[in-house]
């Protein structure tokens, strides 16, 4: 086979940006990966034997895919918006708090049956200030980075900068709010996929809740029509239409930099092969290039520390299928409202607070926070006709504080035994603010099996090489440089570099890399034009 110019590791959706990108700027580029099919995290499967339903099966909203990469890469991607934010149930009432993007009114009217009606305009001013700060960030993250004393001018607000960029959120958040279920609704989106307590002094908390605000400067998370692989799909259409070379079931097995490029070494229907490149792009983890490399990165489950970040995952994801939406306590908001946006399950702040700290000793939390996206809702045509006539819904619950450290080092048997725990106490979760216990809604699949499926964070280690399950790769970076930080080459300036000035990161660990984006994927494909001229 040829030598190309750019050979990639891996064909998730940030690969498939890269070599698009590249291939249309006549770059000739090869993409490896090591699974039969591309997308990475960012797929749809059919979870349930002889069940015609296509679930995004790992990754499931888009915030952070730029316009301009849908443009410049000419994709045909619907992304449909959600009429609801979020529902929150209250355990132990016939309450709960309705967020109605489309209606304010109603959504401060439901705020004052909780005797919350401060938090309501503390809420739209709280929002108010993230929407001015999406506006400077969001265009920044196609671009090379900027420095933090930059972008902090840009910002102007020292007050707004000082409470997103310098003291840990949750400080804000128990300061306006104050309202134990409205604090818990706001920090959420400070915990999905990272570990953190409540007043985390790390900040890493107050990163991943600014990359789940600033999407398309507005922070809406969008539903993707035809489920994630829709999404993916195109991008590999856009690839191979550029001329990229796309090989499945292309596993690299090792990485070695010289004077003439890199050389990959790559296991494909049982033979080695070899490809050299003049650069290589690498949409995998540091750690799984490292092992690629030959070289040691410290790769064990660490106990959660005030003084870092916890650097693996810490969730639980389980998709079902039922029969219809489930009925709730709350008389005054239908199910459809309800599961419209995001349900939140015994997420108020002093349960997220307990749970992290029932978590840091090992158990698993009880209750353990949840929360729910309802895809189905949103867009039936991931459900076959006979599901859609049935009434049929999928949920995909995301459950938060379950750290990998729970499942590492388990025997097979022992974390299967304890994915079963989870999986349990997800459902004892759910069945703590629903009117009818879940389970009874499950649809049964072909072999008359429940179809309930629980992927722990070992799984999506195993499955995906994600290393401790860790959705981000790493823990998060700010989408900035900081004021010291060199920035004296192509690599360094797009937040892509490695230690080897041949290989490049293209994808969640990048800088500004994470969630379904493209970002990671575009930025190493500008720092590899300007590498070559």
């Amino acid at each position: 086979m040829k030598n190309p110019s750019v050979l990639i590791i891996g064909g998730g959706h940030n690969g498939l940006t890269a070599a698009a990108y590249l291939a249309k700027s006549g770059i000739d580029v090869t993409v490896l990966e090591r699974l039969p099919n591309f997308g990475g995290a960012a797929v749809s499967a059919q979870a349930f034997e002889g069940i015609d339903a296509k679930l995004s099966r790992y990754s499931y909203l888009v915030s952070l895919l730029p316009k301009q990469i849908v443009e410049d890469l000419g994709l045909n991607i619907s992304l449909a918006q959600r009429r609801y934010s979020s529902y929150t149930p209250i355990p132990g009432s016939d309450e709960g708090l309705l967020v109605d993007n489309q209606d304010q009114q109603a959504t401060s009217a439901s705020f004052e049956r909780l005797s919350a009606g401060q938090d309501f305009r503390s809420w739209q001013r709280f929002y108010g200030e993230t929407q001015e700060l999406a506006g400077k960030l969001w265009p920044s993250v196609l671009k090379p980075l900027q420095r933090r004393r930059e972008l902090k001018q840009q910002v102007g607000n020292q007050a707004i900068w000082d409470k997103f960029m310098e003291q840990p959120v949750g400080q804000a958040v128990s300061r306006e709010f104050s309202n134990d279920w409205v604090q818990g609704v706001v920090y959420t989106d400070a915990l999905i996929g990272t570990f953190s307590p409540n007043q985390d002094q790390t900040l890493n908390a107050n990163r991943c809740f600014l990359y789940h605000v600033i999407g398309g400067g507005t922070g809406a998370w969008n539903v993707p029509i035809g489920g994630m692989g829709a999404v993916t799909r195109e991008l590999e259409r856009a690839a191979e239409r550029n001329g990229a070379k796309l090989i499945s079931s292309a596993e690299a097995i090792g990485v070695s930099s010289h004077k003439n490029g890199v050389t990959v070494r790559y296991r494909s229907s049982g033979q080695e092969h070899e490809l050299t490149a003049s650069l290589l792009l690498v949409n995998a983890s540091r750690q799984e290039l490292a092992s690629l490399k030959g070289e040691s990165l410290e790769h064990h489950p660490k106990k959660p520390s005030q003084d870092s970040p916890y650097v693996h995952g810490a969730q639980v994801k389980v998709n079902l299928l039922l029969r219809r939406l489930p009925k709730l306590k709350d008389q005054s908001v239908s199910p459809e409202a309800a599961f419209g946006g995001t349900f939140h399950i015994n997420e108020s702040f002093e349960q997220l607070q307990s749970a992290y700290d029932a978590a840091s000793k090992g158990e698993i939390p009880d209750p353990l926070p949840c929360e729910i996206y309802c895809h189905s809702l949103t867009d039936p045509s991931i459900l076959g006709p006979d599901l859609r006539a049935l009434g049929a819904q999928t949920l995909t619950v995301f459950a938060l504080h379950a750290p990998h450290s729970l499942v590492a080092n388990l025997t097979a048997a022992e974390h299967d035994a304890m994915r079963a725990k989870l999986e349990a106490a997800v459902i004892s979760s759910l069945n703590s603010v629903l009117a009818e216990p879940i389970e009874d809604l499950l649809i049964l699949d072909s072999n008359q099996k429940p179809c309930i499926e629980t992927k722990t964070t070992r799984d999506l280690e195993e499955a995906l090489k994600l290393p401790g399950g860790n959705i981000f790769h790493e823990p998060l970076s700010w989408p900035f440089a900081e004021d010291d930080e060199p920035l004296d080459s192509p690599a360094a300036r797009w937040g892509v570099a490695t230690d080897d000035p041949k290989v490049l990161i293209c994808g969640a660990s990048a800088r500004r890399g994470g969630a379904v984006s493209g970002i990671g994927g575009h930025n190493a494909a500008m720092a590899a034009l300007e590498i070559f001229g």
